[in-house]
C-alpha cells in the first residue's frame, strides 16, 4: 500500500482543528486509513540536541486503488467531506473565451503507434503555489508514476509552465539522432542518443531507460515553434519547467493503456485544480488523432451508478459521492461518482463506502450460518514436519529472500547459467534481485556469512520454495518445495548432514535401500556424484524410489529398466562437503557441509473432512 508523508501542522489547518494521536487514528481508522508513522517525536528529540530538522510529518497508508487520496490535498478534501465540513466539491471544465474553437489544441502523429500511442492534456489556470503545494505537486507525480503508472510503463506525465511555450503541440516519434533540446537539470543541448548514455549513470532516471532504449523511434511534444516540452518517459525539457512563479500549468501525459491514461490525467488536474482562482476548474485541450478525429480532455464527466438501499444516500455523501433518490424507483438511489474515484465500478464498492461512512465497529456481530473446516495443503504440512523435526534436531531456521543475484545463484555456486533454469527479472531495481532463486543454498551461506561471530557450529536449514522455468505452464514458471541445511564447523562433518537425511526420511516413513536392490518396493539410497558446487569425491546423489508394488514382474521391470541405465528412481537431491571456492565466495573460512532436496514427491492428498 502506498505511504502519503502529511506536514502534520498543514494537516490540522486543512482540516480546522488538531487531533490527539489517537483521535487522528481513530478517524482513519473509520475512513479506511492507516496512521502509519507519527515523526513529531523524532523531529522533537533532534531539536533538543540542536540538530536541523523537519516539520512533523504524518505517514498515512492508503489503499492502492485510491489514487485521489495520493497527496494531502485529496486526504484532507476527503477527510472533510467525511467528516461532514465540506461537500463534495464539483469538478468542471472551464471553457476559454470563445468556446471550443479557442481552445489549446494538441496533433497526435501516426508515428506514435510505434512506441506511446495515447496522448492527452489539460491546463491549470491562474495557479498560485507555495513552497508546500508545489513540492505535493512533484511528490504526486512521483506517487502516480509508482503506483498506476508502474514505473512509467504504462503512462508518464509532464508538466510545464504555459507562459514559457506556443501552443498548438505536436506529439511526434523521431528517430534519437534527430531530437535535441537542453534536458530538465541540464545547460547544453543534447540528442537522445547522448541522453541515453548520460543518463545511465543517474539512478533516479537509469530505471525508465529500457522503456524506449530499443525502439527506434521515441517519442517527442514540440510547440509551435519547435521548442521541445519533454522526451515522455524520460526527461522534461529545461526551456518549459514549472517554478514556484508559475501561474498556468500544462500537464501533458502518454501512454500505452488508454484506460489508465484518462485516470492518469483526471487525478493530476482534480487533485491541483484548488490552487486556481476559480477552484476545482480545469481548461481543457482538444487532441486531434492521426485519423482526424477530436476529444476534448481530460474527461470530467461524472458516471452515474445505483445502490439499492433506501438509507445509503446520506451516508455515500460521506465519501465525496453526490446522491439522489430515483424518482422511479423509492428503493433506489443514483449515485454521481467524480472523475476522481475510478475505484468505483460496482454497486459492491458504493456499499463497501457506505460501510466505511456507517462505520465497520457499529455493524452488529454475528455468527455465520455455515461453518468450514480449513486444511493445509499437503506441501505445507510436509514442510512443517521437516521444520519441527530438524528444529527438534538443534538446527536454527533461516528465512531469507526468494530474490537474489545471477552471480549468487549460479557463478558462486560454480555452477552455470544454460538460459532454461532461472526466471529473470526484466528490469532489477539492484544488483542484489536480479533472478529468483533456484536452490536454498546460497541464501543459507549468506546466513552463515553475517553470523560468522557466533559460536561454532552453525547449523541452519529452511523448507521454501524455489522456481524454475517451465514452457508448459500458462505462467511460464513452476514452484517447488525444497529442504535445505548447511553445517558448519572447524570439521566438514559431512555425517551430520547425511544423519539429518536420515532422520527425516525416517520420519517420513522412506526406508533406506541399497541402489542395486531391485526388489524393493520404495525407499531412498545415495550415490556418488560429480558436483562442481562440491569437493571431489565428497558428494552424493539422493534417489528416491516411489511406492509401485512388489509384484515379480514389476521387480523384474526395474532390474531391466537398471541395466539399461534407465531406472525408476527419481534424483530428488544433493548432500556434500562443499567446494572451497564456493566457501571463498560467500566469504566463510570454515568448512562446511550441505544437504538440498526436494520435498514434492513426498506429498500425499489430506483426505477430505466433509463428504
Amino acid at each position: 500500500m502506498p505511504t502519503v508523508s502529511c506536514d502534520k501542522e498543514e494537516l490540522w489547518k486543512r482540516l480546522g482543528r488538531e487531533y490527539s494521536a489517537e483521535e487522528f487514528d481513530r478517524l482513519l481508522f473509520e475512513f479506511g486509513l492507516e496512521l502509519d508513522e507519527d515523526t513529531t517525536a523524532e523531529v522533537e528529540e533532534l531539536k533538543k540536541k540542536g540538530l536541523p530538522a523537519e516539520r512533523p510529518q504524518l505517514k498515512i497508508e492508503v489503499p492502492a486503488n485510491r489514487y485521489d487520496l495520493l497527496c494531502i490535498e485529496g486526504i484532507s478534501r476527503a477527510l472533510r467531506v467525511f467528516l461532514g465540513l465540506d461537500k463534495p466539491p464539483q469538478y468542471k471544465l472551464s471553457y476559454p473565451v470563445g468556446g471550443e474553437s479557442n481552445l489549446v489544441t494538441a496533433t497526435i502523429e501516426p508515428e506514435t503507434k510505434q512506441i506511446r500511442p495515447y496522448f492527452a492534456c489539460a491546463i491549470l489556470r491562474n495557479v498560485k503555489f507555495t513552497e508546500r503545494s508545489y513540492e505535493s505537486f512533484i511528490d504526486l507525480q512521483d506517487k502516480l508514476h509508482q503506483n498506476i503508472c508502474r514505473r512509467r510503463q504504462f503512462v508518464a506525465i509532464g508538466t510545464h509552465d504555459l507562459d514559457t511555450i506556443q501552443p498548438p503541440f505536436r506529439y511526434r516519434a523521431r528517430p534519437p539522432r534527430d531530437i535535441k533540446f537542453i534536458p530538465l537539470g541540464k545547460s547544453q543541448e543534447y540528442n537522445a542518443e547522448q541522453l541515453m548514455t548520460i543518463y545511465e549513470s543517474e539512478k533516479h532516471l537509469a530505471r525508465y531507460l529500457p522503456i524506449i532504449r530499443d525502439s527506434p523511434v521515441y517519442p517527442i511534444i514540440y510547440d509551435k515553434n519547435d521548442v521541445v516540452l519533454s522526451m515522455p518517459p524520460i526527461i522534461n525539457s529545461e526551456h518549459s519547467k514549472i517554478t514556484l512563479n508559475t501561474r498556468n500549468v500544462f500537464i501533458d501525459v502518454t501512454a500505452t493503456d488508454e484506460t489508465k491514461l484518462n485516470i492518469v490525467t483526471n487525478i493530476i488536474a482534480t487533485m491541483f485544480s484548488e490552487y486556481c482562482e476559480e477552484p476545482f476548474t480545469i481548461e481543457p485541450c482538444k487532441v486531434i488523432y492521426p485519423d482526424g478525429t477530436a476529444r476534448i480532455t481530460p474527461d470530467l464527466k461524472y458516471r452515474t451508478t445505483s445502490a439499492h438501499a433506501s438509507y445509503v444516500a446520506k451516508l455515500l455523501e460521506r465519501m465525496t459521492l453526490s446522491t439522489s433518490l430515483s424518482p422511479n424507483d423509492p428503493d433506489e438511489v443514483v449515485v454521481q461518482v467524480p472523475p476522481t474515484r475510478p475505484d468505483i465500478l460496482h454497486e459492491c464498492d458504493l456499499m463497501e463506502d457506505a460501510a466505511i461512512a456507517y462505520g465497520y465497529n457499529k455493524l452488529p456481530d454475528t455468527f455465520p450460518a455455515t461453518s468450514t473446516v480449513a486444511q493445509p495443503l499437503a506441501i505445507s504440512r510436509l514442510s512443517d514436519i521437516v521444520r519441527l523435526e530438524w528444529a527438534m534436531a538443534g538446527w536454527v531456521e533461516a528465512l531469507p529472500l526468494i530474490l537474489c543475484s545471477h552471480e549468487e545463484n549460479f557463478e558462486w555456486l560454480n555452477r552455470k547459467d544454460d538460459g532454461k533454469t532461472a526466471v529473470r527479472i526484466a528490469n532489477p531495481k539492484t544488483l542484489e534481485f536480479q533472478v529468483v532463486r533456484t536452490s536454498l543454498l546460497q541464501g543459507l551461506l549468506k546466513t552463515i556469512r553475517e553470523n560468522r561471530s557466533h559460536p561454532l557450529p552453525i547449523r541452519v536449514f529452511e523448507s521454501s520454495d524455489v522456481v524454475f522455468k517451465d514452457p508448459t505452464l500458462e505462467r511460464q514458471a513452476r514452484n517447488v518445495r525444497h529442504a535445505a541445511a548447511v553445517w558448519c564447523n572447524k570439521t566438514a562433518g559431512f555425517e551430520v548432514v547425511h544423519g539429518l537425511l536420515d532422520r527425516i526420511m525416517l520420519m517420513l516413513e522412506v526406508p533406506r535401500i541399497a541402489s542395486d536392490d531391485f526388489k524393493a518396493a520404495t525407499g531412498y539410497y545415495i550415490k556418488e556424484r560429480d558436483d562442481p558446487t562440491f569437493f571431489p569425491g565428497r558428494a552424493a546423489t539422493i534417489y528416491y524410489r516411489p511406492p509401485k508394488g512388489s509384484s515379480g514382474l514389476q521387480v523384474l521391470k526395474r532390474t531391466l529398466k537398471a541395466a539399461l541405465n534407465n531406472p525408476d528412481d527419481l534424483e530428488i537431491g544433493v548432500l556434500g562437503i562443499l567446494h572451497p571456492t564456493v566457501l571463498d565466495n560467500f566469504e566463510i573460512s570454515y568448512p562446511c557441509s550441505a544437504l538440498e532436496f526436494t520435498l514434492e514427491p513426498f506429498k500425499k492428498e489430506l483426505q477430505t473432512v466433509w463428504t
